[in-house]
């Protein structure tokens, strides 16, 4: 059975996320609303622009470009698609997928084009009326990969028409409401203001319907509480790290309680032995751990959590609560990565504060044209490299490179996690 998805709807105008096309009142930061999404378990976001010209079009294109590199869900993009090259801007910014407004008269024209182009699996069209599914069904089936149905009194309807998959309105929140409608037959998903606010806990929401025979993106253990080996308090130890870089935040406790409402909820929550009672990590200070994978050690008495951390993990305001060095031996850094962000943070050190005969500060003061044409120089030189049968040469040559490629990131205000979030989209 395959999985149905939870979908949150994000309206961009004039650049930024909006309450909804009628109410055009901020709906909070781009960034804390991508992390929440992204995080507390979303399985998709609907964007739609909402421009009326050329100029807020490209603003909002660029947001939705920032948008999809904050995030690891996928997108859809909406809203002002008038001709292949608008379709082609939003999967160039990032959008897995286009929905394309099916009352357009030329609906159909650009579906055909844009999925020979580009793919079926990558078009989605909008539906308001059960009279557009009506009149042209047998299009729908041979064209449409997935709709968007903005009208869920037309369900009934539509089942009876199409086996076209579909991503459905509702209204409200109610339980029932959302099992009649993920229960059928041709339910993809569902899609509703409710999940665009961040109260709603969407993994708690996914047990729920998990319970009625839902099949949801939720954690399914594969190792109960029972498996584990418990302490002489009856609680397991868990270290907290960051799931991105590895980084050992903190070290916690849970009991039976604790461990479920982690899983059920997808936050971390513990049990505070001083206090004597369950911790959900962030309930008063916001900052939120979310999970992103539980694993048991060897033994089964220890929990390594991998999270998404919001703001600081431990109390003093330090990001990690091993901040306390006791000793500490100098070693050379082989973590290509981490290789990469200490380099990058010298350069960028050199153009912040300048220091007199450095070769970096000369590029910096010799502007872009310079730095350019010795990244064209080093980029030369590893062709001319390659064609010499010893790589060790290659090495040398693109060390060159990517040290030049860095000056000109910094210069321009690029990251490594701008660069690495880019290539993990591709």
């Amino acid at each position: 059975m395959e999985r149905k998805i939870l979908a949150a709807t994000l309206y961009i105008k004039d650049g930024i996320p909006i309450s909804s096309p009628q109410d055009l009142t901020p709906a909070g930061d781009l960034k804390f609303l991508a992390k929440a999404y992204n995080d507390g378990g979303i399985d998709k976001i609907f964007v739609f622009d909402l421009s009326n010209e050329d100029q807020e079009h490209e603003k909002n294109l660029h947001t939705i470009r920032e948008l999809n590199r904050l995030i690891e869900i996928p997108t859809c993009g909406g809203g002002n698609i008038k001709r292949l090259e608008d379709v082609k801007k939003l999967l160039y910014a990032g959008c897995k997928q286009v929905l394309i407004n099916s009352s357009k008269p030329y609906c159909f024209e650009l579906v055909d084009e844009a999925a020979s182009r580009f793919g079926h699996d990558k078009i989605l069209v909008s539906v308001k009326n059960i009279d557009f599914i009506f009149k042209h069904r047998e299009v729908i089936k041979e064209k449409i990969h997935e709709m968007l149905v903005m009208n869920a009194s037309m369900l009934d309807a539509i089942e009876n028409l199409t086996d076209t998959q579909y991503v459905a309105l509702c209204q409200g929140d109610h339980l029932d409401e959302l099992v009649n409608v993920l229960q059928r037959e041709h339910s993809r998903g569902i899609y509703g203001e409710f999940l665009n606010g961040i109260e709603v806990n969407v993994m708690e929401l996914k047990s729920a319907l998990s319970a009625h025979g839902i099949k949801m993106d939720n954690f399914e253990p594969s190792l109960k509480w029972e498996d584990l080996k418990l302490n002489s308090d009856g609680m397991v130890p868990v270290i907290a790290q960051d799931y991105r870089t590895g980084e050992v935040l903190m070290l916690a406790y849970m009991n039976k309680e604790a461990f479920e409402k982690t899983i059920t909820t997808g936050k971390m929550t513990y049990y505070s032995r001083s206090r004597g009672e369950l911790w959900l990590k962030g309930m008063t200070s916001g900052h939120i751990q979310y999970v992103k994978s539980l694993t048991a050690d060897c033994d089964k008495d220890t929990i390594l959590a991998k999270v998404s951390q919001i703001g600081a993990a431990c109390h003093t305001g330090k990001y990690s609560c091993f901040h306390n060095e006791i000793v500490h031996k100098e070693y050379m850094e082989r973590n290509p990565l981490k290789v990469f962000e200490e380099e990058y943070a010298v350069i960028l050190d050199r153009k912040e504060h300048p220091k007199e005969g450095s070769y970096t500060n000369y590029l910096f003061d010799k502007g872009i044209d310079k730095i350019l044409k010795k990244l064209g120089e080093e980029a030369a030189e590893i062709i001319i490299a390659a064609k010499n049968p010893d790589p060790e040469e290659i090495k040398y040559e693109a060390a060159d490179f990517l040290y030049h490629l860095m000056v000109l990131m910094v210069e321009k205000g690029l990251t490594w996690k701008d660069v690495t979030r880019e290539v993990s989209q591709r």
